[in-house]
């Protein structure tokens, strides 16, 4: 007969093993849901960092090569191009008339959410309210709640139309008690920006008193162009796009740079520095500051100043004023130092955070800026938060999404969400298996891009074998982007059984081992891919997204030429005879930009 305390503690045991085993499981996915969130993350201000040498040229693209009828349409009100454009009867998507009520929000909500398109001159009408309204907003926006009008704070959308609909799903939406505010980055990355942006437009024109927008770094010309909201808009509207992004410019410019609730709470995208000045940004004419990541030594800030109201100032100071605001971060040390991470702003300690609450009698500030796993964070002993409003930022199930709701208490109330497609239908592991290899494929991406470079300095040691330190270290001397090489080893590379590391299997999943016709120049195309593409949407005349091989030729040549990247004709010509035209003789520029895509095409070209 079975003894019952033995059955009983053998049962215990049984638990406690399972326990162990549950544990020891959830920690190891958790590790790699972290890890992978990380390489997410340091790629992507990597990416910010590049942009610093690029600004300059694209500046001058845009500037130098100009459409053809652009031009014309650029002199032009938007009064004047918008009357000019007929809405057929054929059209079935929203309309709109001035001024909006909340019944025109509505409507257009429910168009918007069900993939209708609004039409071109609503659009430019819809600006030039916008521009209009936004010209009379100061830089700094006050505004005050109540116990019968919380205010409700927003951080980065970045083109996340499902996030946007969810918060007013949740919270309500907008009206005059009912405010909001939203921290800039609104477009870019996301599918959905041009749609974000009229229905924050179209609740700000309702509302202007009680419903208010920051403006972000990524609501810039430039990074439009490289992180896909110009392209966006060109595929929505191929006739009037340039004109509709002209116009989107000169509003981005007027966008209010940060707002104050309660005279005790600042609301900026990213951040502050030790030399962050309110009431000198009180004084700045935002439209005229270039605060963009650029040598802006030529461009002339103007300054409002009570003695001289038009008199020139340094464009350094100004600039780096709205820089600050718009692209730091907060760090645990003490101190504030330049945000080489991203390439731009500062990364500002708690000293000073609290140098600037005290200087103008605040209590908090909000900022916004940064992927946060949960939808927020609080750093420097909760005085400073960050809220990001873009749930599954870089997969699906990767991250929530947070908004702040905020009384007269000045106590912030957290609500998360996550908008779920097939997330909730997924076990926990199987959600971190597609994060895990969404990262490491991106992140292989980057491995590839950098190959000659990693090749070059492996290359110093003697065999094809080397010690784990002497990888991660090689790793990170290239790539720079302080990621935990050691815990990605397995997944990057394969080791023998002493442990040392086969360091050309880094460059295995890419199939490199068979002959490249090129590598060299695949790696570039690899690496620069997202800045020919702005290149050439600045060149692509007919908005066609085709391009010939003379085409593609003069839009190499000029990017070389200022990368001073060197390449011999016959490479360029090989690699032009290497792609597969249409019977037009044109290929899909962007289709033709992704580096997967080139690589394989041309390994089977070689094979």
């Amino acid at each position: 007969m079975c003894d019952p305390l033995l059955s009983l503690s053998t049962a215990i045991k049984a638990t406690a093993l399972i326990q162990r085993w549950y544990r020891c499981k959830r920690a190891q996915l958790e590790i790699r849901r972290r890890y992978s969130l990380t390489i997410f993350e340091s790629i992507e201000y990597a990416d910010e960092q590049e942009q610093t040498q690029l600004s300059n040229f694209f500046t001058f693209m845009l500037e130098h090569c100009v459409h053809r009828g652009e031009g014309k349409e650029k002199n032009q009100s938007t009064t004047e191009i918008y009357e000019k454009i007929d809405v057929p009867d054929s059209y079935r998507g929203p309309r709109l008339s001035f001024p909006l009520n909340i019944a025109h929000a509505k409507a257009l909500l429910n168009a918007l959410k069900n993939q209708q398109l609004l039409h071109p001159r609503y659009v430019l009408q819809l600006l030039r309210e916008t521009r209009r309204l936004l010209k009379e907003k100061p830089n700094i926006t006050h505004v005050s709640v109540s116990y019968f009008k919380e205010i409700t704070i927003c951080g980065d959308l970045h083109g996340n139309l499902d996030d946007l609909l969810l918060v007013f799903h949740k919270n309500g939406l907008p009206s005059e008690n009912n405010p909001y505010v939203f921290n800039g980055d609104f477009v870019d990355r996301g599918k959905n920006s041009m749609e974000i942006l009229i229905i924050l437009f179209v609740f700000l024109l309702i509302y202007p008193n009680d419903f208010h927008l920051n403006r972000g770094n990524h609501e810039d010309f430039i990074l439009n162009m490289k992180y896909g909201f110009t392209k966006e808009v060109l595929k929505k509207y191929k006739v009037h796009g340039m004109t509709i992004l002209y116009h989107l410019r000169e509003i981005f410019s007027w966008l209010p740079l940060a707002t104050v609730v309660n005279n005790k709470v600042l609301i900026v995208h990213g951040g502050i520095s030790d030399t962050t000045d309110l009431d000198l940004l009180k004084l700045l004419e935002r439209n005229k500051v270039s605060w963009c990541l650029t040598d802006a030594k030529h461009d002339i800030c103007w300054c409002q100043t009570p003695a001289a109201s038009t008199k020139p100032e340094s464009s350094e100071l100004c600039s780096s004023q709205v820089l600050d605001i718009l692209w730091s971060d907060p760090k645990k040390q003490h101190g504030c130092t330049l945000n080489k991470r991203r390439g731009g702003g500062c990364c500002f300690g708690p000293d000073t955070t609290d140098q600037l609450l005290k200087k103008h009698n605040l209590k908090m500030l909000i900022r916004s800026h940064e992927f946060k796993p949960d939808g927020y964070d609080l750093a420097h002993d909760g005085k400073v938060i960050t809220i990001f409003s873009a749930s599954n930022y870089y997969e699906e199930g990767s991250n929530r999404g947070a908004y702040i709701r905020m009384n007269p208490d000045l106590v912030p109330h957290f609500i998360q969400y996550q908008v779920c497609v097939s997330t909730d239908k997924r076990k926990n592991w199987e959600r971190v298996k597609t994060i895990e290899q969404s990262a490491l494929q991106t992140l292989q991406k980057r491995i590839f891009i950098h190959k000659q470079k990693l090749m070059d300095t492996f290359a110093k040691y003697d065999s094809g074998r080397i010690s784990v330190s002497d990888w991660a270290a090689v790793m990170e001397s290239v790539l720079q982007l302080k990621l935990p090489w050691r815990t990605l080893k397995s997944r990057l590379v394969k080791t023998d059984p002493d442990g040392n590391v086969d360091y050309m299997s880094c460059f295995y999943y890419m199939d490199t081992a068979r002959p490249m016709h090129q590598p060299t120049l695949v790696e570039t195309l690899c690496k620069y891919s997202r800045d020919l593409q702005m290149i050439f949407n600045i060149m692509d005349e007919d908005q066609s997204g085709l391009i010939s091989p003379d085409e593609f030729r003069k839009t190499w040549k000029i990017f070389s030429s200022y990368l001073d990247i060197h390449s011999h004709d016959e490479a360029i010509d090989k690699l032009v005879q290497s792609i597969d035209y249409n019977k037009d003789g044109y290929i899909d520029f962007n289709e033709f930009l992704e580096a997967f895509h080139v690589v394989h095409k041309l390994e089977n070209k070689a094979a």
